[in-house]
């Protein structure tokens, strides 16, 4: 059975941007206390970045939530991206079409 899909995926920078909006935290706040660039932290919240363990963990301890949920997100996030790319399942088709041979 195939699942259903949101039509726009949620990026978890999206969720964590509306976290920190709702405590009153900046962003260069956030990344001068986690230890990162304000750049790295800016495009993560944007989704121009994927969240990765690192940053998931430093924010969750900074934030008091779990990590998990935004990497989950996140993953999920990459299989709907990938999914929604041409030129990758294409290519996904093609080595099926390899592997039914073998």
């Amino acid at each position: 059975m195939k699942k259903l899909e949101p039509y726009i995926p949620t990026h978890p920078g999206e969720v964590i941007k509306d976290e920190i909006e709702y405590r009153g935290i900046s962003q260069r706040s956030l990344a001068q206390k986690i230890g990162v660039s304000y750049t790295q932290l800016n495009e993560i919240l944007n989704g121009k970045r994927n969240l990765n363990t690192e940053t998931a963990m430093l924010i969750a301890a900074a934030l008091n939530i779990d990590a998990e949920p935004l990497l989950d997100m996140q993953t999920r996030y990459n299989i709907i991206s990938a999914r929604r790319n041409k030129a990758f399942t294409k290519r996904l088709a093609e080595i099926s079409r390899v592997a039914a041979v073998l």
